[in-house]
């Protein structure tokens, strides 16, 4: 399915790359990719003149952290998004270099972390994952942080602009070796947050509405305790209107948690999606804009695999170029680099080998496709919104991306392919905090931006 393009990074040579999040670093209304270097520079990847150029500042590059997991939200307001940079030194337990937290007044860029009333609360455990989360759904966000064998911490802002730790009062404070972090609302109306666990029971804190979360992974079928876990992301593969969750594991069965109508989950991979694999991070986009998601797993030492939803069951496809059998993979993300609408499968590589990005997309076709951008009450994208985007008597339903896979985080934007057509009936945009706007008729083929609507 997929072809290299790996040659529009203007400079890309043999790197130790981890995580990759998607945001607007610049403040030019375009996204960039940023990409976490381990013992080396962070990179901030732009599309410009045809090519992706690194336009990360020293600051963001951060040459002598050893970065794994990124993530960006909106945490003070300001309608511009910071980043959380997950530095992990060590495998576990106690690490010398702290986390950065990464924000912008101007063209200023600071640390946050760094600042002397923060940098007490600043974390100095080793640690995997960190996605955002809207807990309040005010459009101020916190970032919870995947300690390794260590409580789970959410970093927000209190009104004095100084950082605290607020998992122990939101009920989040456990003890797991939590690889996979999302957050949506998968179980309730607002961001809930599912935590994979390496060989640990799996959580899912279900979001009661006033900033606190009680966990019912047991009670909803998701604990499955035995293997590695490693990625979660949520898709509504039914199209059912109900989110459930692909599990990637290292080295033990691949899980597709589906939820019914009760609020249960019920495993359901077949035995091709299921099939060991050292899986690193999954995907779930849209690529090829046919109106199906595909299910992209993202490997060490053995080739990637694509599954895709044909003759009403999940079917592995050729993936081209982009098996890369001797890849160590680590990050992935979809994005639409050129804003041409169609997807690009980024890719990172690290883990102890150093290897070059990998850039991959499918063959041109003319197929129709809506991108839908949310933002929240202070202009920032509404990470956590959930669109729904109604085509030729079709739903289909996206959650914006607060967290994904294993140490990634997608772009802020809800894909959606329309095979096809070239027309919209409906697009439906619920924020966390249960505002809804729906947008009539709009044209397709294009970027929406939906504003939060004025009291």
């Amino acid at each position: 399915m997929f072809l290299d393009c790996s040659s529009l990074i203007a400079d890309n040579p043999p790197r130790l790359s981890n995580g990759i999040a998607v945001t607007d670093i610049d403040g030019d209304g375009a996204f960039e990719l940023v990409v976490a270097g381990h013992g080396t520079n962070n990179l901030v990847l732009k599309w410009r003149d045809g090519q992706l150029v690194d336009i990360a500042g020293p600051l963001l590059a951060d040459p002598t952290g050893h970065a794994v997991g990124l993530a960006a939200a909106d945490v003070d307001g300001d309608g511009r998004e910071e980043l959380y940079v997950v530095n992990s030194d060590r495998a576990t337990g106690p690490k010398d270099m702290a986390d950065r937290l990464f924000a912008c007044f101007g063209k200023h860029w600071i640390d946050l972390l760094a600042q002397s009333e923060n940098i007490g609360v600043a974390n100095r455990t080793a640690a995997r994952s960190v996605a955002a989360l809207d807990r309040w759904g005010h459009g101020r966000y916190g970032f919870v942080v995947a300690t390794d064998g260590a409580p789970l911490r959410l970093y927000e802002l209190t009104r004095r602009g100084r950082l605290e730790d607020a998992a122990e009062e939101a009920g989040l404070d456990v003890i797991a070796a939590v690889r996979g972090l999302t957050a949506l609302p998968i179980v309730s109306d607002r961001m809930d947050l599912v935590a994979i666990n390496d060989c640990g029971p799996n959580q899912l804190f279900r979001n009661l509405g006033d900033g606190n979360f009680e966990e019912i992974a047991e009670e909803r079928g998701i604990v499955d305790s035995r293997p590695s876990g490693r990625a979660v992301v949520a898709l509504d593969a039914e199209g059912d209107g109900l989110f459930g969750l692909l599990v990637g594991t290292w080295d033990g069965a691949q899980r597709l948690f589906l939820q019914r109508s009760g609020g249960g989950f019920v495993e359901s991979a077949g035995s091709e999606l299921s099939m060991p694999g050292k899986v690193f991070t999954v995907v779930v986009a849209d690529f090829d804009n046919d109106g199906h998601e595909e299910l992209f797993f993202h490997t060490q030492g053995e080739p990637n695999r694509l599954f895709g939803w044909r003759h009403d069951q999940w079917q592995e496809l050729d993936l081209g170029d982009a098996a890369e059998p001797k890849g160590m993979g680590t990050g992935a993300v979809a994005a639409d680099i050129d804003g041409d609408g169609r997807l690009e499968l980024v890719l990172a590589h690290g883990d102890g080998t150093a290897q070059p990005l990998s850039v991959y997309r499918t063959a041109g076709n003319h197929n129709g496709w809506l991108r839908v951008l949310p933002l929240t009450p202070f202009g920032a994208p509404a990470r956590g919104a959930v669109v729904i985007c109604t085509a030729g008597g079709r739903r289909q339903r996206r959650a914006v991306c607060a967290g994904s896979g294993y140490l990634c985080q997608g772009e802020p934007v809800a894909h959606f392919g329309l095979g096809a057509l070239h027309a919209v009936e409906q697009v439906e945009v619920r924020w966390p905090d249960g505002t809804v706007v729906v947008v009539e008729n709009p044209p397709a083929d294009r970027l929406l931006t939906v504003t939060y609507p004025p009291e």
